[in-house]
């Protein structure tokens, strides 16, 4: 078969978005409803004394509805909304700090939304106050913030500043006007890079620049030029994600003209053109689909093999530990997972009662925590010692390795290299790596889920 050809049945056979992304295992549609609260407040008092844990904040409330968006978040004119979120927030921090009666010893801080720095400057200010003051700090903590460009005013960026923000994320997606237009979010260059300049005076020189393929209208050459505008921006970080079109999940993307959706090749060509002309312009390939500057912090823990990855995407935060506050959010600790109430009003009304106002719990056993290490390993690495990792945990390679007739697929399509129990994917099919994960994901069969395609 023609190189051509057979590329082209691989992205057929492996390269949709159905798949999980691989954040956490088990992925969230394996989080249930019944639990016994105890368990959430057991994990809470069993972080050990001074081990460094994360936070992740979310604030869910944007200006204007981006209709690609897929992420948890309310449109807003109003300000009483964020004023009765913002109290309810403080009143999930009183509660954790109650429940837990020592110092977290936080020293990874990711504010994430919709749009964190909707918030009044003093109101950000007030809930970095309480959450030092009531969940205890490390001296210096590793503080992000995701921003929207349309909105960032010089103010709060200077307050960000002053107050130890050390990295943010800007959301940008497209700098083709016609795209923008596809999607409705108009953001120019401009407006970019005056905010770019704003943070970086203001003493935030960790910057982020979050880039989509797929959208509507979108070719290859609107991509490369998209790139080109972000490198002369020079950002230490960029992240390139596949758009998914999930309709019946997200109403509002039905705003969006499926008839101007890339099919499954054309989303293959943007994504290899934009990561090709990132490396070429000095970027580190960094997983699946992040890049950064060779002397970045993200690049160096890829290469000593310190990536982790966590709902933010890649990272080099090592806290196993994570604490989410606000509706919606994920905690991670050693024994499972948590996810707070999504709708607004319920957290708010939990919390109002006095509850801590988780939603889901997934308890984790030994063998998902084994297979959990499998997976992240190869999304951050591309390979997992398989017979290494086994033996940390108790387990043989053979639980794994024996009768996995998906690896058995993806090995004779020539995608994964499986050698002495370590698991190689083939350097020129990296883009498959969620479908070689997910041969080690003992929960999809059980959910109903199709292995055929993913990407």
């Amino acid at each position: 078969m023609p190189q051509a050809a057979a590329e082209k049945a691989i992205v057929e056979k492996y390269g949709d978005a159905r798949l999980p992304r691989y954040t956490s295992y088990p992925t969230v549609p394996n989080f249930t409803g019944e639990f016994d609260p105890a368990l959430h407040r057991t994990w809470l008092s069993n972080i050990p004394a001074g081990q460094p844990t994360s936070l992740y904040v979310h604030v869910p409330f944007c200006r204007a509805m981006c209709w690609y968006c897929g992420c948890h978040t309310t449109i807003t004119r109003q300000q009483k909304p964020i004023d009765t979120y913002v109290a309810a927030m403080h009143r999930e921090i009183e509660l954790l700090a109650e429940q837990r009666g020592r110092s977290f010893s936080v020293s990874e801080l990711h504010f994430g939304g919709g749009t964190p720095t909707i918030l009044h400057p003093e109101q950000f200010v007030g809930l970095l106050y309480v959450m030092q003051d009531r969940l205890g700090f490390v001296e210096k903590p590793n503080i992000a913030v995701e921003i929207d460009p349309r909105t960032l005013t010089a103010e709060m960026a200077a307050v960000l500043g002053a107050s130890g923000v050390t990295r943010a994320s800007l959301g940008v997606q497209s700098f083709d006007p016609v795209v923008q237009k596809a999607i409705n979010r108009i953001q120019s260059a401009e407006m970019t890079m005056d905010t770019v300049s704003n943070l970086r005076r203001a003493g935030v020189v960790g910057i982020n620049f979050d880039l989509i393929y797929g959208l509507p209208e979108q070719t290859v050459e609107s991509c490369l030029e998209t790139i080109a505008t972000t490198v002369a921006m020079q950002p230490d970080r960029i992240s390139v994600f596949g758009y998914a079109h999930v309709p019946g999940f997200k109403k509002h993307q039905r705003m969006i003209d499926e008839d101007a959706l890339p099919n499954a090749q054309e989303r293959y060509r943007q994504a290899e053109a934009m990561a090709e002309a990132l490396i070429t312009a000095g970027y580190r390939a960094i997983g699946l689909d992040h890049f950064a500057l060779p002397d970045d912090k993200m690049a160096l823990a890829q290469a000593e093999g310190r990536l982790h990855r966590n709902f933010q995407g890649y990272t080099t935060d090592a806290c196993e530990t994570l604490i989410g506050i606000g509706a919606s959010s994920i905690g991670r600790f050693y024994g499972g997972y948590t996810q707070n109430e999504i709708p607004i009003g319920l957290y708010e009304a939990k919390v109002g009662t006095g509850e801590l106002p988780v939603a889901k719990l997934c308890a984790t056993t030994a063998e998902d925590r084994f297979r959990g290490e499998v997976i992240e390993r190869l999304m951050c690495d591309f390979s997992a010692d398989v017979r290494g990792i086994a033996a940390r945990h108790g387990f043989g390679e053979e639980m794994l390795l024996r009768d996995n007739t998906r690896l058995r697929q993806l090995e004779e399509d020539g995608l994964v290299d499986v050698r002495d129990g370590v698991v190689r994917v083939s350097e020129k099919h990296r883009f498959i790596v969620r479908a070689v994960a997910s041969s080690f994901d003992a929960y999809l069969a059980v959910n109903g889920r199709k292995f055929s395609k993913a990407a």
